[in-house]
């Protein structure tokens, strides 16, 4: 990987991250890697988070995968305990895990009699609601309750949060995501003022909208052509394209870097081509 930027205070720090057998937060564990960071690789799918490990540790870096359930609170005691004998007690925390659901999503952007099939504001079930709502808020809380233990009063330790842009200005159709994520930014200025007094700082970074295995059906057609959602995008991002998951690695270094941001917390910063800057005129 080749990083514009390679923090020297990271080098042997114990990282954590959750959803890294992702596109984005992959890209993220193997950027720790390369600055020569311990990494914990954890994700729900054990194939994909060893995927990334064997990727960290060919390009000469120290890795390990852990399958993990970020809701389940005893798993995450468990693999905790796991990394601590296998790496130390953790130095950084990214909380990257969350994602959307259809069952959270309406149909339509705004309210109209229903077409057959519909799924409108009033069809939307608990259970698809909770689902998305957990992963994304709950899914950050409870690694930072488990992981944090370890940064008290220690030097250089803190928590990166994944927000999203849609925290600013939420998203048609996706309500339980655009509220989540929205928690998220909430809860990473509350959580820098708590641990301010024992040394942990506390931030976030907001992407915008890039493209990812998640995400690429409703961006691209099967033939490649852009969808309407994708024209309606980036005619609202200023800058005009998607973002690339290498353009959120020196964001995360920085903010994650005690020698560059040891006065920063409680920050989430957007990282969206101007999408949540513009007002549309």
């Amino acid at each position: 990987m080749n990083l514009s930027i390679k923090p020297e205070s990271l080098k042997g720090k114990v990282v954590v991250i959750t959803g890294a057998g992702g596109v984005i937060c992959g890209a993220m564990a193997e950027a720790f890697g390369a600055c020569g960071a311990k990494v914990a690789v954890l994700d729900r799918l054990k194939d994909k988070a060893e995927e990334v490990a064997k990727k960290i540790v060919a390009a000469g870096g120290v890795a390990k995968s852990y399958q993990n359930n970020v809701l389940d609170r005893d798993d995450l005691k468990k693999v905790h305990e796991e990394i601590k004998a296998d790496f130390g007690p953790v130095d950084i925390l990214v909380n990257g895990a969350g994602g959307n659901s259809p069952k959270a999503q309406t149909s339509q952007e705004y309210y109209a009699e229903p077409k057959e099939g519909d799924i409108t504001f009033f069809d939307l079930q608990k259970e698809g609601m909770d689902f998305v709502f957990d992963l994304n808020f709950m899914g950050t809380f409870f690694p930072c309750q488990e992981f944090a233990k370890d940064m008290i009063g220690r030097q250089g330790c803190n928590i990166l949060n994944v927000s999203s842009m849609n925290s600013f200005t939420p998203l048609t159709k996706i309500p339980a995501y655009s509220a989540a994520k929205s928690a998220v930014s909430n809860f990473t200025k509350w959580l820098a003022v708590h641990f301010s007094k024992v040394g942990i700082r506390v931030n976030a970074i907001a992407p915008g909208f890039l493209v990812t295995a998640q995400n690429k059906g409703l961006l691209y057609n099967e033939d490649g052509t852009p969808t309407a959602r994708t024209h309606k995008i980036l005619s609202a991002t200023p800058m005009e394209r998607f973002g690339d998951p290498s353009e959120l690695l020196a964001a995360t270094l920085f903010l994650c870097d005690e020698g560059c941001a040891s006065f920063i917390t409680g920050v989430v910063l957007p990282i969206d081509g101007g999408f949540s800057s513009y007002a549309g005129v």
